[in-house]
């Protein structure tokens, strides 16, 4: 079954509306669209004039996906796009950009189950809004990763900088640290550095800041290097392609101990939670951090 809305003075076809998206819990495609329009009010600050990495899933969770970062000739005319070079590729990338709920929904009809937003908007590319530290457990308690990150909440807490966590919607933790686009990537990614540096330092046993994943087995890899122009982390209130349908979710940090597992949060309880709690994020977008004060802070 197909539908046109119009929205944002933008008529969009949504297609598909009944393919099964996720077998087991028979949700559709037509339930992610509407989850995401729904969700929108919340979501649409953290994703508004940023580049947009696709990862499509166009018959769901269990079917083959692809990533898809040149769009050009590939929307419609309304979509905005952003032209940036790619060093790898030696060529130009247009890149959709989101710009309102329209074109969010677009990017779900498209197959997005995750919405994949670059770290920077297109006004300012080299200077992102925020920086991020990945917990990525591997062959380790999902326990081990909550306490990696209340060891990095520690070493936040004596550079005297805010930090705010969420859920990846798989099996770790993300926590972003605003910057207001004060610093570039260079900056942002050393300060990353130098807080999974500390953060080892306190669990040790647990954690690991290599790379590669035969060396970091059985431990929670601390990863700072998504700090780089063009890296995406699944957005708050994003859906993750896995069972359940879980849902990226922002937590306070005295929650962190009470998280059996991030599967808690899915599209069917979020709302419930966004009822109660609000949007726990809003000071991602906030003022940021002084890095040089927050070094200092540490001794360094």
């Amino acid at each position: 079954m197909d539908k046109k809305i119009k929205i944002n003075s933008h008529i969009i076809e949504l297609t598909n509306l009944e393919k099964i998206y996720w077998p087991k819990e028979k949700y559709t495609k037509g339930d992610l669209l509407g989850y995401y329009s729904r969700i929108s009010k919340y979501m649409l600050p953290y994703l508004m004039n940023r580049p947009h990495s696709l990862n499509r899933f166009p018959n769901g969770i269990n079917g083959k996906s692809f990533y898809q970062k040149d769009v050009k000739g590939k929307v419609a005319g309304w979509i905005t796009t952003a032209e940036v070079y790619s060093e790898s590729n030696e060529e130009n990338i247009n890149y959709f950009v989101c710009t309102n709920k329209a074109s969010l929904l677009y990017m779900v009809n498209l197959g997005c189950i995750e919405i994949n937003p670059w770290f920077s908007t297109t006004k300012k590319m080299d200077y992102p809004d925020y920086l991020a530290i990945d917990l990525d457990p591997l062959d380790i308690s999902f326990k081990k990763v909550i306490e990696t990150a209340e060891a990095v909440k520690e070493v936040l807490d004596k550079a005297d900088a805010k930090g705010f966590c969420k859920t990846s919607g798989a099996t770790g933790i993300h926590i972003y640290i605003p910057l207001n686009k004060r610093y570039d990537f260079e900056i942002s990614r050393e300060f990353a550095h130098v807080i999974a540096e500390l953060t080892q330092d306190l669990v040790p046993g647990i954690t690991s800041i290599v790379r590669s994943p035969a060396k970091r087995k059985r431990r929670v890899y601390i990863d700072y290097l998504q700090n780089r122009t063009g890296q995406t982390l699944a957005a708050p209130y994003s859906v993750r392609p896995r069972p359940m349908a879980t849902v990226s979710t922002p937590l306070e940090w005295k929650e962190l101990r009470k998280i059996e597992s991030p599967e808690e949060f899915t599209i069917e309880n979020i709302f419930r939670r966004l009822q109660k709690k609000g949007d726990l994020f809003k000071g991602v977008l906030g003022k940021g951090i002084n890095i040089e004060k927050c070094m200092k802070n540490l001794g360094i």
